[in-house]
């Protein structure tokens, strides 16, 4: 292993949406702190460059998926994934973070060590094999949730006699060719609704088989107030607020309609179900299709801009069967019910695997950090782990609102740090906080990781709140030292020697 002697001030693990941003707002916000971004692929862009299945787009708008500090402009909403993989590369050479990134880079492990009051990153070069060992002041992971190398799919009875062919939208052929095919998408998550319609413009059919139904609602691709406001105002004084005022609509509609769907589960779910049926042909069966057994919010409500999929099941280029697989047969599958479904093709949307919280070793003075015992602190920090930050996004809004927090956080704590001469910011946990689970969804990639991830509190500063209106002012105007955070001494920050030298 070859060692590297420059210690960076952060290091930011991972080159999509949180990693772009984070470098973005710390270059802007703290020019002098040196940092360094690790991608373990080959180009930045994260979910936004590994997905290549038809039809991929955002199932979050624009206007909030996108940078507060460098705003949508556009009127369209939802939008495909080769457009946010575009607005990711603009938005990283614009910040000139594109050569301090080093690609197909992955961290196999890290190590806080007190004495030197600094991680020891292993890194590992994935075309050569070479390690090498990175020094860093502080860590921020921004690799997402789940694992970009391995998916969830369940294997059934059967699968070696299929004569067709079966994969996972995760890791889709290039050349796949599915034109006037039988195609069968297994799920009904977001995954499964973007790539039903999508395949239906070109095969000779597609069934949407789910074992439960998920919640479906339709939304406009184009933003109704920000094409209204581009049409009757003039350029120059549309673009410097129009899409502040538009994304500011999109969170707090975001929050209400959250809320709503909590305190009035009932309500909510008669109004998305009759949504739906309102966009169905007369008679379709909606209670066993689009009907589901959970209440609004408790997984994740499904986006399908202008009803792209309600407009595929009335041209008949779509069905919907809602079963359990009891085996796969040469031509397609068997269900429990006795039916078949013929495929060329069967494209399993069955979900992704959680990382927990970074799929990474990390360990503090050689002793493993257990994920699961850690309680989670403004939604960012763990206790017992010294200068770390994990991004974890908004469950019920975009995720990209919530980076942008976290990254804001590390801001102002690296910034207090390096006013008041402190090396070292750990939380203690309190022991008269209760615990909750880190994720209140039911759905399954969550249950399957639930056990190994991170705990939340039942009160502030340990609440995961999913609000961002709530969670901003805290971030922004909550004290940084406020009696939880504990600041330690050590070696001076790098960038704080330079200036010294300097001096």
């Amino acid at each position: 292993m070859s060692h590297s002697e420059e210690i960076v001030d952060v290091l930011i693990v991972g080159a999509g949406l949180s990693g772009i941003g984070s470098a973005a707002m710390l270059r802007q916000r703290l020019p002098g702190q040196r940092i360094a971004i690790v991608e373990a692929r080959g180009a930045l862009g994260g979910t936004w460059d590994l997905f290549r299945y038809p039809g991929v787009r955002s199932d979050s708008d624009m206007h909030t998926l996108g940078f507060k500090a460098r705003p949508w402009r556009s009127t369209q909403s939802i939008v495909d994934g080769p457009s946010i993989l575009r607005y990711l590369q603009e938005t990283a050479e614009q910040a000139g973070l594109v050569p301090l990134i080093q690609f197909n880079t992955e961290v196999q492990s890290a190590d806080w060590k007190s004495a030197e009051a600094c991680w020891h990153v292993t890194l590992r070069d994935r075309e050569s094999g070479a390690t090498r060992l990175q020094r860093a002041r502080f860590l921020h992971f921004c690799n997402g949730y789940y694992r970009y190398s391995e998916a969830w799919r369940p294997h059934w009875e059967g699968e070696d006699a299929f004569q067709g062919r079966i994969v996972h939208p995760q890791f889709w052929p290039e050349a796949l060719e599915y034109r006037g095919k039988q195609v069968l998408v297994i799920g009904s998550g977001a995954t499964a609704v973007t790539l039903v319609p999508a395949l239906a413009e070109q095969a000779a059919q597609v069934t949407m088989l789910q074992r439960s139904p998920s919640y479906i609602v339709s939304r406009p691709a184009q933003d109704p107030l920000a094409r209204w406001l581009t049409r009757w105002l003039p350029a120059p004084w549309a673009h410097p607020w129009i899409y502040s005022l538009v994304r500011w609509k999109n969170i707090l509609l975001a929050i209400v309609l959250y809320s709503l769907a909590r305190k009035r589960p009932a309500q909510v779910r008669e109004r998305i179900v009759g949504m739906a049926a309102e966009q169905l042909p007369p008679g379709f069966d909606v209670a066993t299709h689009f009907t589901p057994r959970y209440k609004p919010w408790d997984q994740r409500v499904c986006l399908v801009p202008d009803g792209d999929l309600f407009k595929a099941i009335r041209a008949g280029r779509v069905s919907v069967a809602t079963d359990t697989i009891e085996r796969f047969t040469p031509t397609g599958v068997r269900l429990h019910s006795g039916r078949e479904l013929a495929a060329d093709i069967v494209v399993t949307a069955t979900g992704l695997q959680l990382n927990a919280p970074a799929n990474i070793k990390v360990s503090v003075d050689g002793a493993p950090v257990a994920w699961h015992e850690c309680m989670i602190y403004k939604g960012a920090m763990f206790t017992g782990v010294p200068n770390l930050v994990q991004t974890f996004g908004y469950t019920n809004a975009s995720w990209t609102l919530r980076a942008d927090l976290i990254a804001l956080f590390l801001c102002r704590l690296l910034a207090h740090m390096q006013r008041h001469g402190h090396a070292v910011a750990q939380v203690q946990r309190d022991a008269t906080v209760g615990e909750r689970p880190f994720l209140d969804f039911t759905s399954g990639y969550v249950q399957r990781s639930v056990a190994h991830l991170p705990r939340q509190g039942d009160r502030g500063p340990w609440r995961l709140h999913q609000n961002y209106v709530r969670d901003l002012l805290a971030v922004r105007f909550s004290a940084i030292d406020d009696g939880v955070m504990r600041f330690g001494p050590g070696v001076a920050t790098a960038s704080a020697a330079r200036a010294a030298q300097a001096a």
